[in-house]
């Protein structure tokens, strides 16, 4: 698919103010800090239309992008770590439990996952939460650029390994 447009909506705190549930959505979501704003830009080839930033927890609305005019492409908070209070870390899972359990058009959940870590239980959590309530998803692996081939290989495998072991059908990877 070939991105022609690509424009920043609105950010939401509550599920309530998104914007009308009339285009399909496909979101993405992940531990802080995994890269969810830098894959939003590269794909839509705008350098800054999803904000960035090295510290943990920046994204802390749902943020959703028109693209083409006619889908939308949500950028949710980090979940896991993020240098915030408690109080706004467990709004952020408010957040989300409302939006991925809720959204009437979402069609796909994109779960990004660092490929220089082994599964970390935040992340494997969030799958089976996802899981058990049959929420569509799949996983992205984040920054394999900074690993070697066989890193890379040994990596995918371990990860299918540990999550074979909870899932009868494994989530598909891209």
């Amino acid at each position: 698919m070939r991105i022609l447009s690509a424009d920043f909506i609105k950010s939401s705190s509550l599920l309530s103010q998104c914007p009308p549930a009339d285009k399909p959505e496909y979101a993405f979501i992940g531990r802080s800090n995994v890269g969810k704003s830098s894959l939003i830009n590269a794909l839509v080839q705008k350098k800054n239309l999803a904000m960035t930033s090295q510290t943990p927890g920046k994204t802390q609305l749902i943020n959703h992008y028109l693209i083409n005019e006619n889908w939308y492409l949500v950028d949710l908070p980090g979940y896991g770590y993020a240098k915030v209070s408690k109080k706004l870390r467990e709004g952020f899972g408010d957040m989300i439990q409302d939006y991925v359990q809720e959204r009437q058009n979402l069609h796909c959940l994109f779960v990004l996952l660092d490929a220089r870590l082994p599964p970390q239980a935040p992340d494997m959590e969030f799958m089976e939460y996802l899981g058990t309530r049959q929420i569509p998803f799949a996983r992205i692996f984040t920054k394999v650029d900074k690993l070697n081939k066989s890193q890379q290989a040994s990596f995918l495998g371990n990860y299918e390994q540990v999550m074979g072991l909870v899932w009868a059908e494994l989530p598909p990877v891209l």
